[in-house]
């Protein structure tokens, strides 16, 4: 394969230089002088990149499409376009699944490939392995799809794309819940007659070749796909993310494993029951980090009283639609991190129970006060972690730590 000019010194670039056997020139934001790395590849301050000097570029997905080194290049690739592309990849491609949304793409990419393992899947994409590293002899791909790559990706598509639930987020980086929706569609145009899209209904679908289903509840699935979502373990969210994983195993293979869907794991932090010395329940969903996750923490919980922890950075997106959800349970709001302010005003404004705790810890020492056995404790923050944390996992297992010190 032509090795490319690489932008963003990061996982999936330095994966792309190691498959290629390294001496590959990077262009990066946090490199002040060049320098060579262990691999002998050279890194440059991204100011230097000369566009007339390159044939080919691929980037790092998180660039955003303003950024100087997307806006010059003249022949940009993502890594779907270089590895999954017949014209520059020099193997055929494995059959390849494509899972996007706002949320829950994470554990119905782990779920699929929980289901098809047995048929010589593997995953990667957003999910933490990049395509480089993924088995090119592997019989099916089934990678998680992040808004920033599709937006990158002109050339490459699935072979069945499978959308969940949107709703607007990374604003600060799409601009618009329009373009970022675009964006969650992309893969419809470059997809060929015969090949399956399974998207929310509602959205403005492009032109497309694909087959395209749309569905607009488990009720639909179940009926559509001949499922029975009694014989599932799993209760909203997760429940939709089951029953996509089987209609994709039953358009496939015609098969439909329930038992075997029933025995998967879910990561932690997502919507993690635990109970402490009182034996009361707390949930720790720091996976949430929009507002689409926390609007189904909450459902799942609301047959109970809800001693919520939100906050954080919320990327710029509109709170309100979550904050309606709110209105309509029985619940104490906790504020913590870099959006306390406004999380308070949209409190006040909802008429919604609220306590400003700034922190996690004074959230916590709050909550304990009052939770019972009957009540629920749920860190669900519908923001990101970096104000106050290094990641969502550590902001998790910061919230599961001060938990267990609680005092019996």
């Amino acid at each position: 394969m032509q090795k490319p000019t690489l932008f963003g010194y990061g996982l999936t670039t330095k994966a792309i230089a190691n498959k290629l056997g390294g001496g590959c020139t990077f262009f990066d934001d946090n490199c002040q002088e060049s320098y060579i790395d262990e691999n002998n590849n050279t890194i440059k301050p991204s100011k230097e990149f000369n566009p007339k000097e390159s044939t080919l570029e691929v980037t790092t997905p998180s660039l955003p499409p303003k950024h100087p080194l997307i806006q010059s290049a003249k022949n940009l690739l993502s890594e779907y376009d270089y590895f999954l592309n017949e014209k520059t990849s020099e193997t055929q491609a494995p059959f390849t699944i494509w899972i996007s949304g706002t949320n829950g793409k994470t554990t119905t990419t782990q779920m699929l490939t929980h289901l098809l393992e047995k048929r010589g899947a593997v995953s990667g994409g957003n999910i933490g392995t990049p395509l480089a590293n993924l088995d090119k002899n592997a019989s099916i791909w089934v990678l998680e799809s992040s808004s920033f790559t599709l937006h990158h990706t002109n050339i490459a598509s699935p072979d069945i794309y499978l959308l969940l639930p949107i709703t607007p987020d990374h604003l600060d980086w799409h601009k618009t819940a329009q373009a970022y929706e675009a964006d969650k569609l992309k893969p419809l145009r470059t997809m060929k007659e015969g090949e399956l899209a399974l998207v929310p209904k509602g959205l403005n679908i492009p032109k497309t070749s694909a087959y395209v289903v749309e569905y607009d509840s488990d009720t639909f699935l179940c009926d559509y796909f001949s499922l029975d979502s009694s014989k599932l373990n799993y209760k909203g969210a997760f429940l939709q993310d089951a029953l996509l994983s089987l209609a994709i195993t039953k358009v496939l293979f015609d098969e439909v494993d329930y038992d075997l869907l029933n025995h998967f794991q879910r990561d932690a932090h997502r919507q993690e029951e635990f109970k402490d010395a009182k034996n009361r329940l707390w949930v720790n969903d720091s996976k949430a980090t929009n507002i689409d996750a926390s609007i189904q923490a909450v459902k799942t919980y609301s047959d109970k009283h809800i001693y919520l922890i939100l906050g954080g950075d919320d990327k710029g997106v509109d709170l309100t639609p979550l904050f309606k959800q709110l209105q309509t349970l029985s619940l104490t709001l906790y504020t913590i991190g870099k959006n306390n302010d406004k999380l308070l005003a949209l409190a006040n404004d909802n008429n919604i129970d609220v306590i400003e705790a700034k922190t996690i810890d004074k959230a916590i020492e709050e909550i304990d006060t009052r939770h019972t056995l009957e009540s629920i404790a749920l860190l669900s923050p519908a923001s990101a972690s970096f104000d106050q944390f290094k990641s969502y996992k550590h902001r998790g297992e910061t919230f599961m730590n001060l938990v267990k010190d609680l005092k019996k």
